[in-house]
């Protein structure tokens, strides 16, 4: 009660206070002259906190989990979602949230396996991670998958996925699933047919868009990207073009992938962006409004965040809650895929960037952070 004189303070730890609060939670009210302080802060206090998911536990139960799911037995998809250690007092399950507002799960699909279709209100992205030969199928199109290859499914369509390739598949699942669970927005629906058939040609969409930074006449009025598919060659291509230009100062040389319709977000709940940081570059810190689940595509180096150090490779997943102080150092050349939550923190105009004005933009490292199974 920061502002507030001694005598106010000494009053509100008074009996008649106490017991005033006490009597109206009865009747489930409230004492907004007590809650304020704390559920009207100066600036953000997230509850999710940094943390780092190493490639070697993910791997280890992953293989466990091929062990005892399949698709069709024990669930329709063989997914381990990131759960936030500070977001577990959500009920049930900690709603799934990675941070306050973002799901992120890693998949597996097995050759010769298929996981059925549906639907549903959250929208849900994909990056593919390792491996190739499995197709998505989303609204009768397949859409066939590659390590390095972003893809939407964008609310309300159905998908599922088949593979029909030799090797397994792993990819990266992010959706909004917190969020419309917090607002009671959540609608699922089974297809009754299981797998959806294709009903357009595959690839249909990344074909119509082979021209890049030119779009097909007509698609003008989409709000739901048109483009289902971002390759990884492309994201790449974009970032070399970059790389002709002195970097950004807090992320390197970095691009979003995008609505080619819109420009705004390819999805409309989610941000995505893919950034390289080559051998030896240092990003200055800095905070923001929005946060951040990383994965480490290649690479290896460490973030620093609050003041505590997390060392990545390639495969590791880490967060960057909201408002935290945070800077990249890339030991080898590297690529971090992320996802955030930027389109809703722009929704409600609550967007804001802050940087690190000491130590010329870098923190003092206080701590380190230990991984599971490293």
């Amino acid at each position: 009660m920061a502002g507030v004189s001694e005598e106010v303070k000494e009053f509100m730890k008074s009996d008649t206070v106490k017991d005033f609060t006490k009597d109206i939670e009865q009747y489930h009210l409230g004492p907004l002259w007590e809650a304020i302080p704390e559920i009207m802060n100066h600036t953000p206090k997230p509850q999710a906190q940094a943390y780092l998911w190493s490639d070697e536990l993910i791997k280890k139960k992953m293989g466990e989990a091929a062990q005892i799911f399949t698709p069709d037995r024990g669930g329709e998809r063989r997914a381990i979602y990131f759960q936030n250690p500070g977001l577990t007092y959500r009920q049930p399950w900690g709603w799934a949230s990675t941070t306050q507002t973002i799901y992120v799960a890693v998949q597996m699909l097995l050759p010769g396996e298929k996981a059925p279709s549906h639907r549903h209100s959250q929208s849900a992205l994909r990056f593919i991670s390792e491996g190739q030969g499995a197709y998505t199928i989303v609204q009768g199109e397949r859409i066939f998958m590659e390590e390095g290859d972003f893809l939407i499914t964008p609310k309300g369509l159905w998908h599922g996925h088949e593979h029909v390739g030799d090797e397994p598949m792993l990819w990266t699942d992010a959706l909004d699933i917190p969020t419309l669970y917090g607002i009671g927005g959540t609608f699922f629906d089974p297809y009754e047919g299981g797998l959806q058939e294709p009903n357009i040609p595959d690839n249909f969409t990344e074909k119509r868009y082979r021209g890049g930074m030119v779009r097909p006449v007509g698609d003008d009025k989409y709000t739901v990207a048109p483009l289902a598919n971002y390759k990884w060659d492309r994201t790449v291509e974009g970032i070399k073009g970059l790389m002709e230009f002195d970097p950004d100062p807090h992320h390197g040389f970095a691009v979003e992938y995008i609505n080619p319709s819109t420009g705004k977000a390819a999805n409309p709940t989610l941000g995505t962006r893919m950034q390289h940081l080559p051998a030896g570059m240092h990003t200055k810190a800095l905070r923001h409004t929005h946060s951040t689940v990383y994965q480490v595509h290649r690479g290896e180096g460490y973030t620093v965040i609050n003041g505590t150090r997390f060392d990545w490779k390639k495969g590791d997943y880490f967060v960057v809650p909201n408002w935290a102080w945070y800077e990249h150092y890339a030991s080898k050349d590297s690529y971090l895929f992320s996802v955030n939550d930027i389109p809703i923190m722009d929704r409600f105009e609550l967007e804001i960037e802050q940087a690190y004005e000491s130590n010329n933009g870098h923190q003092e490292v206080t701590g380190e952070f230990k991984a599971a199974f490293r």
